[in-house]
């Protein structure tokens, strides 16, 4: 059988207070000066580490064909 320990408000706020939310770690790339998230690739450049790894404007074309397509589908049924 366990005893219950008295929780007193200190106790509980000095635990809480490792609790707080901190900022996101956000870096400028060195090249292009666009900021991004550490340890994520640049989405507007779509580079990691010097490589480039996402094809932006791929990505920019099927966005555009995408909201292309949604448009013409609302405008038939109007």
């Amino acid at each position: 059988m366990v005893v219950r320990m008295r929780h007193t408000r200190s106790h509980t706020r000095n635990r809480r207070s490792h609790h707080a939310l901190k900022g996101m770690p956000i870096v400028v790339d060195g090249k292009t000066g666009t900021p991004h998230l550490r340890h994520h690739a640049s989405l507007t450049t779509g580079t990691y580490r010097g490589r480039q790894v996402i094809d932006v404007m791929k990505r920019v074309e099927k966005k555009t064909i995408k909201t292309s397509k949604k448009t013409a589908a609302k405008s038939k049924k109007k």
